[in-house]
């Protein structure tokens, strides 16, 4: 494992990286045994859209800042997605929260 300048980085890494394997772990054999259109649908009762979602990126150059964020207004944006049962629009919100947690990774990274 790369030198990350302390144990508490080296650990977070590890941990968000473990995360994400036991995140996928579980929703890859789903997906291929449902396939897609199940995965990015609703799975229960249709709801009517929230309308536009939208986000802004700072443009200060702070990848981890802006991957925190990005996670949590995508996750914000997915329970009431997921929970009136918009599909697409909740698969969306569910991967900029993800893309927030790879930002954030690389962000912690000596140099980046």
């Amino acid at each position: 494992m790369p030198d990350l300048g302390s144990i508490e980085t080296t650990m977070l890494w590890a941990s968000a990286l473990l995360g994400i394997v036991y995140l996928l772990a579980a929703v890859i054999p789903s997906v291929l045994a449902r396939g897609l259109p199940w995965a990015a649908g609703a799975r229960d009762e249709p709801g009517v859209p929230l309308g536009k979602v939208e986000a802004q990126v700072p443009q200060d150059g702070d990848i981890a800042a802006t991957g925190a964020q990005l996670y949590f207004w995508g996750r914000v944006a997915f329970l009431p997605l997921y929970a009136i049962g918009v599909p697409f629009l909740r698969t969306i919100a569910w991967t900029a929260a993800l893309a927030g947690i790879a930002m954030v990774l690389l962000g912690t990274l000596p140099g980046i």
